[in-house]
């Protein structure tokens, strides 16, 4: 067993009437229903992409399927380490907006601690045994994220000199620069 990443993108007005304590475990409910357990554990033709619970409830929460990780948290892992890596290498512009586009989605866990008991979104972890890292990114912050992977998507290509100086052949980082923008793209 090993760390995995679940993201969720769920409708905040929704959310919020929840009680603080309890929305890990409404998300958890939403996410793998007892009697559905099994639907988003398709096997070989998983489905990738945004998946939708099943049922007859109004859905206000989807669950993220990656398609070339299945949510494995080291991929991931690798790809922010390789991303800092070759941030030095990347000419500016790119560097801002891979930044702006990045900033939240990979942050250091004292950051995340902050950020929920700051914005309240979520209960702290008391339990150092059971942690839950949980990164937050507010409705009004999501334009922004959209508006940044606008600008640097175009931009990828710009990356693969700076990837294969630093990167290629690295153990723990992405085995190719077509691994690395396909993560991204997810």
């Amino acid at each position: 067993m090993g760390m995995d990443l679940t993201v969720f993108m769920v409708d905040w007005a929704q959310l919020s009437a929840i009680p603080v304590e309890h929305r890990i475990g409404r998300l958890e409910d939403m996410a793998w229903p007892g009697e559905f357990g099994d639907v988003h554990d398709g096997g070989p033709e998983q489905s990738h992409g945004w998946l939708w619970p099943p049922g007859q409830a109004p859905a206000w929460c989807a669950v993220y399927s990656f398609l070339t990780t299945t949510g494995a948290h080291m991929p991931h892992v690798r790809a922010g380490a390789a991303w800092a890596d070759i941030r030095p290498l990347a000419d500016a512009p790119v560097r801002e907006v891979m930044d702006s586009f990045l900033g939240g989605l990979i942050w250091d866990a004292d950051q995340v601690d902050a950020l929920a008991a700051a914005g309240g979104v979520f209960p702290l972890v008391a339990d150092r045994w059971r942690p839950h890292v949980l990164l937050v990114c507010l409705p009004e912050a999501v334009a922004g994220k959209a508006r940044a992977w606008e600008r640097v998507e175009p931009c990828l290509e710009e990356l693969s000199g700076p990837f294969a100086a630093e990167c290629d052949g690295w153990a723990g980082r992405p085995d190719t620069f077509e691994d690395f923008v396909a993560l991204l793209r997810e």
